[in-house]
């Protein structure tokens, strides 16, 4: 049985511990050790406000270089003060000490509770249990995958292989996000292995290109958080032709980097906190890319049309009348709009539909709704999900 946990890739390490960070007593630190120093490339949240787990890695991929990585969940480590920042300078040179590396070649993440600060005795100790526990094979990953949930309610991760020349390329990845998600990074941890020989680059401008349209089409609450991280770490021991320009090869890779993230970015919606349905949301026949951008982020980030789509509520109205204030160029009399394959406003007028039979269909776990502007050929989308009764009582009772 094939590997596809973030030990598939040749060269990665990875363990999962019940550090006592989380009020759950569930697992909550993980590692992930490469066998040598590899290119590494991260991307971090827009926010003005970081954790210094953010501040700490940034500095750390300065030169592009990474053979480990440490997570916490429970606790985010953020808006701590100099203390905090203490702490994760800390938590890396733990974690270099125990495998004999520098501190600057650990990346360090966590996610959780805003502005408490961590029980760093908890947090020594779990480094100390994790490093005991490192496994190459498939358990500390799958252990790894469930530590680093918050309020996610399924395990989320994606893996491909892609061949180079007569080189088989792996790369495997883990998410968590399912609340506090908002375009431009959305709310989120996630980790990629791949043993591809890349240069740092390219690398990074795969991971950024990719990131544009996977993770930054997923919103849920469009809050942006202070912790958000993607890392991205490639060994090299798949010993393909390194890739130092955009060729073929290049093009091979980027694709499945594509894949893996936007099966995850896709999870993520899906898993949206409260919600039943994955939703895609489309706009086509836009005058332009801002046009697009605009008009499918009025949609989506309107909790009228959300609680429409918990209801199974075909209420094109609301989703006609978000175009309308979006400040997208539209012609009125082709504009247009599907609601699960079907035609609910039409060229400007309302469409004639089975109403029963369309809520039915919205009622299933995945949809998309379609609007065309009929003003030009420029689109965009988005994932989401609907914004339901269960995401209220989560965010009114989880503590902050």
């Amino acid at each position: 049985m094939k590997n596809h946990t973030l030990t598939g890739p040749k060269g990665f390490r990875v363990s999962a511990v019940k550090a006592g960070i989380k009020a759950s007593g569930k697992l909550d630190l993980g590692l992930i050790i490469a066998d040598k120093p590899c290119v590494a490339v991260g991307m971090f949240t827009q926010n003005k406000i970081v954790a210094s787990a953010v501040t700490v890695s940034k500095e750390h991929l300065s030169n592009n270089k990474a053979q480990a990585i440490y997570v916490n969940a429970g606790n985010a480590n953020a808006c701590t003060g100099q203390k905090g920042h203490n702490d994760s300078v800390t938590i890396a040179e733990k974690v270099a000490e125990l495998f004999e590396l520098t501190p600057e070649n650990v990346l360090v993440a966590s996610t959780g509770i805003i502005g408490e600060m961590l029980p760093m005795g908890n947090v020594l100790n779990g480094i100390e249990k994790a490093a005991e526990k490192i496994d190459q094979g498939s358990r500390g990953a799958k252990r790894f995958a469930k530590a680093i949930m918050t309020t996610d309610t399924k395990v989320k991760t994606a893996y491909a292989e892609v061949k180079l020349g007569s080189k088989i390329v792996r790369l495997a990845a883990t998410v968590k996000g399912a609340g506090m998600i908002a375009p431009n990074m959305a709310t989120m941890l996630c980790f990629i292995t791949t043993d591809v020989n890349i240069s740092p680059a390219l690398l990074k401008r795969a991971l950024k290109d990719t990131v544009e349209i996977t993770f930054n089409k997923v919103t849920i609450d469009k809050h942006e958080s202070t912790n958000d991280s993607i890392f991205a770490l490639a060994s090299g021991l798949a010993e393909n032709n390194k890739i130092s320009k955009q060729d073929l090869n290049y093009r091979k890779f980027a694709k499945a980097l594509w894949e893996i993230c936007d099966d995850l970015a896709q999870q993520m919606a899906a898993d949206g906190e409260g919600a039943n349905n994955a939703v895609t949301v489309k706009v086509a026949g836009a005058a332009n890319a801002t046009d697009a951008h605009n008009a499918v982020r009025a949609i989506v980030d309107s909790p009228l049309v959300r609680c429409a789509f918990h209801g199974a509520d075909p209420n094109w109205g609301r989703i006609v009348s978000a175009v309308g204030f979006s400040g997208a160029k539209f012609n009125e009399s082709k504009l247009s709009c599907k609601i699960a394959d079907t035609f609910v406003y039409r060229n400007g007028k309302p469409a004639d539909f089975d109403f029963k039979a369309l809520s039915k269909q919205m009622k299933e776990k995945e949809w998309q709704v379609l609007v065309n502007l009929g003003a030009g050929k420029h689109e965009d989308f988005c994932y989401t999900c609907d914004l339901s009764r269960d995401y209220i009582t989560i965010n009114a009772d989880y503590h902050t």
